[in-house]
């Protein structure tokens, strides 16, 4: 394959302008360098730390408990010893009294309807000895409540530190005591 000495010509002005634009050498002088850093450790000393303080609203729930009376409406019940004594003995006196009606069939009819009727002239009786017809119960009733405090939180310090005759400043989330790490960088001046 043949090239010809124009193209090899173009291709080497090229490599020659690339070349001269290229950044120089980290070794060199050139006005524009950015060489590498060469950096340090030592302390300051810290002469101001002041918190950041935010202050945050917290909810507390507490448990408050209280008595309160109600009214239970209640029908007498059986198992009270006047409440069932008096239904039996009204029950018995109705089935007497029923019993004396009809014949055959019927006088069982009326037998059951007169014991019935008789139960509840006797459960009426001994339910009119109950006042008002029901009672009054306490009951504990208990709710959850939330409280609303705020509270004052530290989220950093602002510090204020004196490195080589000069005052700098940062942020921590920490409060750093009497001196302070920091960084010394060393670069060549432009």
């Amino acid at each position: 394959m043949r090239v010809s000495r124009s193209v090899i010509g173009v291709v080497g002005v090229l490599g020659v302008a690339m070349a001269a634009s290229a950044a120089p050498p980290p070794w060199s002088n050139a006005r524009h360098h950015r060489g590498p850093t060469h950096a340090q450790y030592e302390y300051a000393r810290v002469v101001h730390v002041d918190p950041i303080i935010r202050h945050v609203r917290v909810e507390t729930p507490r448990r408050v408990c209280w008595d309160e009376t109600r009214y239970v409406h209640s029908r007498p019940h059986i198992s009270d010893p006047e409440v069932g004594g008096r239904t039996l003995l009204g029950a018995a006196i109705g089935g007497v009294i029923g019993h004396q009606f009809g014949s055959g069939r019927g006088r069982d009819a009326a037998t059951i309807a007169g014991a019935l009727i008789g139960a509840s002239v006797g459960y009426d009786s001994a339910a009119k000895r109950y006042p008002d017809g029901g009672y009054e119960e306490v009951v504990e009733r208990c709710d959850v409540r939330y409280e609303h405090e705020y509270e004052e939180r530290i989220e950093g310090y602002r510090v204020t530190y004196e490195y080589n005759g000069r005052h700098y400043k940062t942020q921590l989330p920490y409060d750093p005591g009497e001196r302070i790490r920091v960084r010394v960088a060393v670069a060549p001046a432009e």
